[in-house]
């Protein structure tokens, strides 16, 4: 279908309104847009908004010009005069998702236990259930999983598929929102050294923030305890959400991550933990080489972080990657560098859950833009790069969980750009963690509702 009837006719009616400045997206749709467009953008005395085909570049910097400078070949005037650049910014991502619910991927089909893609063929295989939410996962040097649930537990997964008893004494955690016992992270030399790390929320039921520890295991008892970094009590907040974290180990060196805690100006704070990547050594002091030394606080790596929800380094490269949940769209992928500042909240491509503008800018100087964002968001969480002794045909490639989206997308990264995209899991539960265990074996984490499991990718050869 030809979209020259779309945008006809759309300003004509539309001229009279007002500007609401601070108007919900979906009520500057409905206002500027549904007359002719339909209220779900299914076409009317326009065209449809969601069926693919345009008459323009099928970009979100296109779609933005459309609304602001109209195609006055196809009768539409622009909205420029009536629109200010954040409103546009808005429509630009509701527009983005009106037209991903009208074009859902489908459950991803399994066929004799084979789950095929592009690439690869593969057997989504169960290694155990949980009637309670599993938040992390990490491998002893055998390939035996140990698991964190949110709730405060540590367990381990026994050989035959069942959950071991929680181990004894534990770090106690603010469960409360998203806050918990969150990610763990088994030491490379634990064969020599015995250590598991381990980050989670901790604090009072009024005020609480990320902490890193690190124990052993001893007859089923965490043993050994330390801690490693600890917020000072005058930067707890409430304890509901916006934890981030994620461990990854690195010459020496431990990285973690902490959420912005729902105060998004704290993540442009130098002086302020949350909203930023972090890096101590396994020891939890302090390298003498961190950039914010000077003028912040001595563990700060780099800035203007969201939610970030997933470390993990490219192993050919030695690269620290992150994803980090947006707000509503802008969900993001950054390769994490040594003090740079990547940008939230000044730029976002996404706007406030309410559907109302946090900002018209999605770059600006001085800020790192995403190698990639999701827009509308998935709700990225958990990733982990392929093993190509255990899965050749996706070498190297970025496999990327969602928790909305309930999809793990494969992503190819070639000179820093993304050359392929697919979705190989789709709808089969919200994927909380991916990781990869000593074998090169994919292992995820699916939630539905209070509960989870922990499957592996097994390619089908």
């Amino acid at each position: 279908m030809k979209r020259s009837k779309r945008f006809r006719l759309l300003w004509a009616a539309l001229l009279l309104l007002p500007v609401i400045s601070e108007a919900r997206v979906d009520k500057l749709y409905q206002q500027h847009c549904a007359a002719c467009h339909g209220g779900k953008g299914e076409g009317g005395l326009g065209g449809s908004l969601v069926d693919g085909v345009y008459q323009h570049r099928a970009t979100e910097t296109a779609w933005g010009d459309v609304i602001r400078d109209g195609l006055p070949d196809l009768g539409m005037q622009g909205f420029s005069d009536q629109l200010n650049d954040e409103q546009i910014r808005s429509l630009v991502v509701y527009l983005t998702e009106l037209e991903s619910r009208a074009n859902r991927v489908p459950r991803s089909a399994i066929a004799d236990g084979v789950i095929h893609t592009e690439r690869l063929s593969y057997r989504l295989e169960e290694v155990v259930k949980n009637p309670k939410r599993m938040w992390g996962v990490s491998f002893l040097p055998s390939g035996q999983p140990i698991v964190t649930e949110i709730d405060g537990a540590i367990r381990l997964v026994t050989p035959e598929g069942t959950l071991a008893s929680p181990l004894q004494q534990t770090p106690e955690v603010v469960r409360r929102g998203q806050g918990g016992m969150l990610d763990i992270a088994v030491h490379p030399d634990y064969a020599d050294n015995g250590w598991i790390y381990v980050s989670f929320a901790e604090g009072t039921s009024e005020a609480a923030n990320t902490t890193i520890a690190r124990g052993r295991i001893r007859e089923n008892r965490w043993v050994d305890g330390e801690i490693l970094f600890r917020v000072d009590p005058k930067h707890r907040t409430r304890p509901g959400r916006h934890y981030g974290t994620r461990i990854v180990f690195k010459d020496g060196d431990v990285y973690f991550a902490i959420g912005d805690r729902g105060r998004q100006n704290d993540a442009q704070k130098p002086d302020w933990p949350n909203g930023k990547i972090h890096r101590i050594r396994e020891d939890g002091s302090v390298p003498p080489d961190n950039p914010f030394r000077e003028e912040g606080l001595a563990t700060i790596w780099s800035t203007g972080h969201r939610n970030p929800q997933a470390l993990t380094l490219r192993p050919e490269t030695g690269e620290l990657w992150s994803t980090e949940h947006g707000p509503r769209g802008g969900d993001e992928l950054n390769l994490v560098q040594r003090g740079k500042n990547y940008g939230w909240p000044r730029v976002t491509f996404g706007i406030n859950y309410n559907g109302t503008p946090i900002t018209e800018h999605t770059q600006l100087p001085g800020l790192e833009p995403p190698v990639m964002h999701w827009t509308p968001s998935i709700a990225v969480c958990g990733m982990a790069f392929a093993d190509g002794s255990r899965y050749p045909e996706w070498e190297g490639d970025l496999l990327v969980g969602g928790l909305v989206g309930q999809v793990v997308e494969r992503l190819r990264i070639e000179e820093g750009r993304i050359s392929e995209r697919e979705i190989i899991l789709k709808n089969h539960g919200r994927v909380r963690d991916i990781k990869t265990a000593p074998d090169g074996t994919v292992y995820v984490i699916l939630e539905q509702k209070s509960q989870s499991r922990l499957v592996r990718m097994v390619p089908a050869r």
